[in-house]
């Protein structure tokens, strides 16, 4: 990522408690083991999200606590991301440590499986905030920003056979 504008770190309590939260349900017809391998794959998000256009990851197999990757989406905005959770197909969260463009100050998702009747239950949360100068233009933007989080969560069903489109 050439261009880094640092992100203040984000947990918990930020994924519980930011303004600019969305949180999807998506249910799957796989078990939980088996969208793990779909969420911590390479392809992982470029083959099931038209918004996500790259994607790789930064830190060496097997990946856990502290690993790494860049996202890209929309082949313009550049995020470097770091995993503080990851419990093998169940949770894990991650939060956004730099971005390639400048007003977003906390950013972290946060994704649990649950074991349902069906398959899996997935639970995605999106949390953003932006700076002073970046908050109206977010509020703004919440319902698009809500379609699109959306489309990202509910992509992954292109990726896990038997889930529909």
């Amino acid at each position: 990522m050439t261009t880094r504008f640092a992100l203040a770190p984000s947990d918990d309590a930020f994924l519980a408690r930011a303004d600019r939260r969305y949180t999807h349900f998506v249910d799957l017809a796989q078990p939980p083991d088996r969208v793990w391998e779909v969420l911590t794959s390479d392809d992982a998000l470029v083959s099931w999200s038209p918004v996500v256009t790259a994607m790789e990851w930064t830190s060496p197999r097997p990946f856990g606590v502290g690993a790494t990757r860049v996202v890209t989406l929309g082949g313009a905005v550049r995020l470097a991301e770091r995993f503080y959770r990851w419990e093998h197909s169940a949770h894990l969260s991650f939060t956004v440590d730099a971005a390639s463009i400048p007003g977003l100050r906390r950013f972290a998702e946060d994704i649990a499986l649950q074991p349902s009747a069906q398959g899996t239950r997935l639970i995605w949360t999106f949390a953003l905030e932006g700076n002073a100068l970046l908050r109206p233009l977010l509020a703004a933007a919440s319902p698009v920003n809500r379609l699109l989080t959306r489309s990202i969560a509910r992509g992954i069903r292109r990726a896990v056979p038997g889930s529909g489109r």
